[in-house]
């Protein structure tokens, strides 16, 4: 998010709006949501936040984190391009750099997923290069404690980069088909054309592709986005996206394909029939949502600005409960990803230059799971 953005001093500290899921190119409008009373209370204890205990230290402006299959993690860093090996004992160590990292800004190694095909397991990495930002792949070779680098080769380049809005989130949805968040570059505009890469959420296949079945034939699954940081899907399938606003709303959007999603027409819910509004919206100073997971029903929103963890219910496409707000007290929250134990993994980000860094930071918080 960009540093000169303006942050409103707001008396309330999130506001809730219901909104119909206004008609969109590709999509028919969706129902009304209906969303109870903030929660303002202090976060509930451990039967719904879970025993905190720091997994991980000393991690340097990490960006994207990704569960491992032993219980360990890797973790991407903007801007050196290194990815760390997180061991489930909590032991770190330096996997590889990614090669042709050209940071800058809000601008590096952003976002990582893995994937398992292609006769063995790859991981994706969303960067900066010189000119643009693209998307690379690797395979990830070795075992737990000994992970190593492949070459990589490109899946999608020509993202236009910036000093600020890059977007840069990667996942893997339920149907088999990468995701990606771009931003606006700064150049809002891009958000609304549909032939730009900026200001959108993409749908590739593994190889880099437009996905089949995408609304426009391209590799543009929504578009209208300022800053999209955040993609996750609850069990029925319902894809959730957070989204950084600009001078009054962040938003948790619905997102269909075909969506518009009115940047930078609008910002926030604003009942234009034209565009889809968010389920959610948050003051900017209580929110600038970067990282999202699900875990069953209940979405997790890792928030920089806002310094806490947002938890929300879902019941298919509506907000039913919260927000809560959780882990208020460990600074800049950056990702969010949910364990094979089911205890969520937490990333903390107070090392990237506009936060206050406390001795140990940047940490991974492990969150147990409640019952």
């Amino acid at each position: 998010m960009t540093p000169t953005r303006p942050w409103p001093a707001m008396a309330a500290i999130a506001v809730v709006v219901c909104a119909a899921l206004a008609g969109c190119t590709g999509a028919p409008p969706g129902p009304t949501p209906t969303v109870p009373p903030i929660s303002t209370a202090p976060a509930p204890g451990p039967s719904a936040a879970g025993v905190v205990t720091t997994v991980a230290t000393d991690l340097v402006s990490p960006w994207s984190l990704v569960p491992l299959p032993d219980g360990g993690a890797l973790v991407s860093q903007r801007d050196d391009g290194a990815i760390v090996e997180i061991g489930a004992d909590g032991v770190t160590r330096r996997v590889g750099t990614v090669p042709g990292v050209v940071p800058g800004g809000e601008a590096g190694l952003n976002g990582i997923a893995l994937w398992h095909g292609d006769g063995g397991t790859w991981l994706y990495a969303y960067h900066a290069a010189s000119d643009d930002n693209r998307v690379v792949r690797m395979p990830l070779l070795g075992a737990p404690g000994t992970y190593r680098l492949g070459a990589a080769e490109t899946v999608l380049r020509g993202i236009r980069k910036a000093q600020f809005h890059n977007g840069g989130r990667l996942a893997f949805g339920p149907d088999g088909m990468l995701y990606v968040t771009t931003g606006d570059a700064g150049d809002p505009a891009d958000a609304q054309d549909r032939h730009s890469l900026n200001g959108k959420i993409l749908r590739l296949t593994p190889e880099g592709d437009p996905a089949p079945g995408n609304p426009f034939g391209t590799a543009v699954y929504s578009y209208g986005h300022r800053n999209v940081q955040g993609i996750a899907w609850t069990p029925d399938g319902t894809m959730w996206a957070s989204e950084f606003g600009q001078n009054t709303w962040d938003e948790l959007n619905v997102i269909v394909p075909g969506g518009d999603y009115g940047w930078p027409v609008v910002e926030g819910i604003a009942h234009d029939s034209r565009f889809r509004d968010p389920v959610l919206q948050w003051p900017t100073d209580q929110a600038s949502p970067s990282g999202l997971a699900a875990r069953g029903n209940d979405l997790y929103l890792a928030c920089l600005r806002g310094e806490r963890l947002w938890q929300v219910t879902t019941d298919g496409d509506r907000v039913v409960g919260g927000p809560v707000s959780l882990l208020a007290d460990n600074g800049r929250l950056r990702d969010v990803a949910v364990a094979n134990d089911w205890s969520l993994w937490v990333l903390t980000d107070n090392t990237d230059g506009r936060g206050s860094p406390r001795p140990g930071d940047d940490r991974v918080l492990r969150v147990a799971a409640p019952g």
